[in-house]
């Protein structure tokens, strides 16, 4: 019983302590202010990762932008390379030719696997 009162005392003491209010506000404030608060310290952090992410986006796009122009002022002075751009992404042709289009996609390498049974 007398350990008991013991603790019960330090507790008491602890609790009426100036220094344990300011710990408690301090501590509460901390996570407010760190993690839980709209414009937290970690809200601040994923936001400038995202600002990374769209500034490297806009690189990428600004460079598709610059390729893309090039090739328009190829189109605009040559007139070969739109004939070839018909031909290759469009599979366009001339009256008095034949294109034959060679692709591999979905197909499997060993086709006798496929239509073989085991009995």
């Amino acid at each position: 019983m007398k350990g008991l009162n013991r603790v019960k005392t330090f507790l008491l003491r602890i609790w009426h302590s100036l220094f344990f209010k300011y710990a408690v506000v301090t501590i509460a404030g901390l996570a407010i202010v760190g993690f839980l608060d709209e414009s937290s310290f970690w809200s601040h952090y994923k936001n400038l990762l995202h600002i990374r992410e769209l500034k490297e986006e806009t690189e990428r796009y600004n460079a598709e932008f610059r390729r893309d122009q090039a090739r328009i002022r190829e189109l605009d002075r040559n007139p070969k390379a739109m004939e070839k751009i018909a031909r290759e992404r469009y599979f366009m042709k001339a009256d008095d030719e034949d294109i034959f289009v060679l692709s591999d996609d979905g197909e499997d390498e060993n086709p006798i696997k496929k239509y073989a049974t085991t009995e």
